[in-house]
């Protein structure tokens, strides 16, 4: 790895990070959808909607906030280039959209991969962080 301080957030940090999240998402998308529902708003709508609102949560909160996203706020991690700078657009739009591409055409088999990636490597890297050149660390902005 290119940085003095790695300092690279392994694999049980991230998953409690991904799991607030999750937790903190619906929490806050359970409202919207329940009003969209209420007003005869079709469930394919509130598919697409609730997909966008997530992908915009994932690029665009890491840009404004130093890398992080709400659950790795909490946890003390953060998504960083391997030179330790913050991330650009095209990196997070790399790193999620890209890289979501490749989960989803491997059946998802990709994400137990990076699973053990995080687990198993020195750097902590998994899939998607070769493919934007990012890691996840515990230093702070």
């Amino acid at each position: 790895m290119d940085t003095v301080e790695n300092n690279p957030a392994g694999f049980w940090i991230r998953f409690g990070a991904l799991l607030l999240d999750g937790i903190i998402l619906t929490i806050l998308f359970y409202p919207v959808t329940f009003i969209f529902s209420s007003m005869g708003v079709g469930d394919t709508i509130i598919d697409i909607t609730s997909r966008m609102l997530n992908l915009i949560y994932a690029i665009v909160l890491p840009l404004l906030w130093s890398g992080y996203v709400i659950g790795k706020r909490i946890v003390g991690i953060r998504i960083v280039n391997m030179d330790g700078s913050d991330v650009g657009f095209l990196t997070m739009v790399l790193r999620v959209f890209v890289s979501g591409i490749i989960y989803l055409a491997t059946l998802g088999i990709g994400v137990i991969v990076s699973a053990f990636m995080i687990g198993l490597r020195e750097d902590k890297r998994a899939i998607h962080d070769l493919v934007a050149g990012t890691y996840v660390t515990y230093n702070r902005p």
